[in-house]
């Protein structure tokens, strides 16, 4: 599902300049947030209070792209006259979910399960317009693939890295790396939970510039 924009962009900077609107991030996620800052735009963060149990029969890319457009609405009385980011992550080994480990022994049995397998991320995107009420909306996938890991292997990493807060208990953009056999997608930074070509690509669609 991906709705545009109608209306033509104007191009303006996101940096914070007077009439401009602001930029609103909904999420507590520390990654998202470092991942924004990369793009160089102001904005705030807020964080979504939603339920974020899958529907009966949603699959992976469906549940990612829903729940990123209620994070994004879910703020939206807050903030008047701007524009709210909402993205969520999904990730699963064939059709199990596999979600945020928490603490050390969940995290070496997450890695156990991955051993040699496919792990598939889907990374939903929600740009929305609170002034005009419009909506855009898509869902990135990315594939990795682990090497084979002995326990030894796995409690060195988690030792070193302590992933806890992410789902599939590693880290691409760390330690992690070494856990991989390949990885396989258009976007990285979906891997780590927003995925900025589309963002950007968004954002210009509500004429806000990056470059």
């Amino acid at each position: 599902m991906l709705i545009l924009s109608c209306n033509s962009p104007v191009p303006i900077n996101a940096g914070g300049k007077p009439g401009v609107r602001k930029i609103v991030l909904a999420s507590s996620s520390p990654y998202r947030r470092e991942l924004l800052i990369r793009i160089g735009i102001e904005f705030k963060t807020a964080s979504p209070q939603i339920d974020e149990s899958p529907l009966p029969h949603e699959s992976p890319r469906q549940l990612a792209g829903r729940l990123a457009q209620m994070k994004a609405q879910s703020v939206a009385d807050l903030h008047p006259d701007t524009i709210i980011i909402g993205s969520d992550q999904v990730a699963v080994i064939g059709v199990e979910k596999v979600g945020k480990p928490g603490n050390h022994a969940r995290a070496v049995e997450q890695l156990k399960r991955a051993s040699g397998k496919v792990m598939e991320f889907f990374t939903g995107i929600c740009v929305l317009n609170t002034t005009s009420g419009q909506i855009q909306q898509d869902v990135v996938p990315f594939t990795v693939q682990f090497r084979r890991l002995d326990e030894g292997t796995i409690k060195n990493y988690l030792l070193q890295e302590q992933p806890y807060n992410c789902a599939g208990s590693f880290k691409s953009e760390g330690l992690g790396i070494a856990l991989l056999e390949r990885m396989s997608g258009n976007d990285p930074t979906a891997l780590i939970g927003l995925p900025l070509i589309r963002l950007i690509r968004m954002l210009e669609q509500e004429g806000v510039t990056v470059i």
